[in-house]
């Protein structure tokens, strides 16, 4: 037996197992030896054919099963414990001819990270404190949002909906047969909207307007028929509206102000924490130059496959073209492999990271009130689901790392408008 190493990369190996039959052979004739007690074969007593017809009739199945295991044991006692691989393991190759084997794996190993100096390395990171104006402007949306449209007799004009059958043109004025879209309802108050406002604006309910519509040095011909105009009566603040939309937490208008104030703060500030933590990622990957395992970046965009037939109920959509979107998601990927090598450093340096009963318990609060549950019944789900506990145990141990990151790197500082405007110049 023979088992040679092929280094593609310093992380990817092609390992060959070179055998043949003088190896197998002991394994062979154990394998015909616990059958035969179990072959029942005309003109022989139970248990008592002879090897050889044995041999003839079973030999191809049974060694091959026998083949499989012997591979399976050089892997795992000769490859798993001088290679360590990392990521799925891919057969390239499998022979057996003229009593030969030859089996070629293509595997990943774990690369060596240095971790760079963290104090030189700079994190964007987006902070903003909730003005009263923004308090202001979120609850005119709830007030907008919880009011209703009511039908009305009126003309329309900047504030109006309008229920509309709208048909298609020609360049002459003549309607193009089957192209109605009827019962659309069009928003005035949407800059959308603007094209259709200045067509309809004084117009009524059963008014028919041939209009124009420009864009792009293109021209649409539509012929709108009003069929309603709605006009928008917001909700009244009072104390039935603010016990709705606080839970009967508050009950006056500055205390209401002072809750949504808060919500919209602790969103804000979750939101800096994961704008924080992916801005850190990206910055350790661009600071990090290592070759990755393309095994554990082919195991990632699997999982990301896998996330997405979840998504359409475990049956991704007809026609969808799987080799194109990993090969799509391949950038996004290898920085998500070189994040978790990067981060297995990081917890060998902060090797005094412990997770407390307390720690366990603040996560599923946390959790518990994102899904709505109560802790006890998230507790007994995770009870009972040993693997989900330990990926919680993980997140909190990712956490914790995130949070030594803070007292460590340079972090700057942006205002909200300005982080919007790093953005999107980085989308250009």
């Amino acid at each position: 037996m023979e088992i040679k190493v092929n280094e593609l990369t310093s992380v990817d190996k092609e390992i060959t197992i070179l055998a043949n039959r003088e190896d197998l052979q002991p394994k062979f004739d154990k394998a015909y030896a616990g059958i035969r007690p179990k072959v029942n074969l005309p003109g022989f007593r139970p248990g008592r054919a002879p090897i050889g017809l044995i041999k003839k009739r079973y030999g191809q199945e049974i060694e091959i099963e026998e083949i499989n295991k012997y591979i399976q044991e050089l892997f795992e006692t000769k490859v798993v414990e001088e290679h360590d691989p990392v990521g799925e393991t891919q057969m390239l190759d499998f022979q057996w001819e003229n009593d030969k084997l030859e089996v070629t794996f293509k595997i990943g190993t774990k690369p060596l990270v240095e971790l760079a100096d963290l104090s030189k390395i700079e994190v964007k990171s987006m902070v903003h404190d909730v003005s009263d104006i923004e308090v202001d402007e979120e609850i005119a949306r709830t007030i907008e949002r919880e009011g209703n449209w009511e039908n009305v007799d009126t003309v329309i004009n900047e504030e109006s909906k309008i229920t509309a059958d709208v048909s298609s043109l020609d360049k002459d004025g003549n309607l193009v047969d089957g192209d109605t879209d009827t019962d659309q309802s069009i928003d005035m108050r949407q800059d959308s909207a603007a094209g259709f406002l200045k067509a309809l604006k004084g117009k009524k309910a059963g008014d028919v307007v041939d209009m124009t519509l420009e864009e792009d040095g293109e021209t649409d011909r539509f012929r709108v028929e009003v069929r309603k105009v709605h006009l928008l009566h917001k909700a009244e603040m009072n104390e039935e509206f603010i016990a709705k939309q606080t839970n009967e937490k508050v009950k006056t208008e500055d205390e209401y102000r002072s809750f949504i104030k808060s919500k919209m703060q602790e969103y804000y500030d979750q939101s800096f924490d994961d704008i924080f933590k992916n801005e850190v990622i990206q910055a350790l990957v661009d600071a990090h130059e290592f070759d990755v395992p393309m095994a554990f970046v082919a195991q990632v965009k699997e999982s990301y496959v896998e996330r997405l037939k979840q998504q359409y109920g475990n049956q991704l959509p007809g026609g969808f073209d799987t080799d194109s979107y990993k090969e799509e998601m391949s950038s996004q990927a290898t920085t998500e492999a070189k994040w978790y090598f990067i981060n297995m450093q990081l917890q060998e340096k902060y090797d005094d990271i412990e997770i407390t009963a307390d720690d366990i318990d603040a996560q599923l609060g946390m959790e518990a009130a994102r899904y709505g549950l109560t802790t006890e019944q998230l507790k007994g789900y995770y009870a009972k689901n040993p693997n989900m506990l330990e990926t919680l145990r993980n997140t909190i141990r990712d956490n914790k790392v995130f949070e030594k990151l803070k007292e460590e790197v340079q972090i700057k500082e942006m205002s909200k408008d300005d982080y919007k405007a790093y953005q999107e110049k980085k989308q250009e």
